[in-house]
């Protein structure tokens, strides 16, 4: 279960304000309390337009989409920010609860929700490797990966144990 926490720890902030993660580390409140108060900071923090993770990530967003419409051409829709936004907190939430109560489908939510948002949000391959951003990009891109790797272990292990032990009572010698 530890493993679970700060697994959630590192998750919430690696895409929320320093004080969120802070906050989930020093609670003394259950774990799935934890999960809870971070949503719905992360969701007061959304506000009309998105917050500030729809400043940081728009420019990444409309670098996808570049490379989108060079690729297949002018029938790429216009992406917009918000919505990857409500989506990526529904996942992560959704996940995040499922994960923190024990199923693997909160695991396989989560992988998913890495494997998307690890590439963008932490493009580390877009800087030279002399400017300080590129270290603190790549760091976390390796934490994300990390992760991965977690959940992977976690499902497998999952996959492993057994469900439920079936004790079959050993029959009686006849005494006669």
């Amino acid at each position: 279960m530890a493993l679970v926490c700060h697994f959630l720890v590192v998750l919430c902030a690696s895409m929320n304000p320093p004080s969120l993660g802070e906050l989930c580390k020093t609670t003394k409140e259950p774990r799935s309390t934890r999960v809870v108060l971070l949503a719905n900071l992360t969701f007061h923090d959304f506000g009309d337009n998105g917050g500030r993770a729809a400043k940081e990530l728009a420019p990444k967003v409309a670098l996808v989409h570049r490379f989108l419409t060079s690729k297949i051409g002018k029938g790429v829709p216009k992406i917009d920010v918000k919505n990857i936004l409500i989506a990526g907190m529904a996942v992560k939430g959704l996940g995040g609860t499922l994960f923190v109560l024990g199923s693997s489908t909160g695991a396989y939510l989560l992988m998913y929700y890495l494997l998307v948002t690890t590439p963008i949000l932490y493009d580390f391959y877009n800087y030279r490797i002399n400017e300080p951003r590129f270290h603190t990009l790549l760091a976390e891109f390796f934490q994300n990966i990390a992760l991965f790797g977690a959940l992977i272990f976690f499902v497998e292990m999952k996959k492993l144990s057994p469900r439920k032990l079936s004790r079959k009572k050993a029959p009686k010698a006849k005494t006669t």
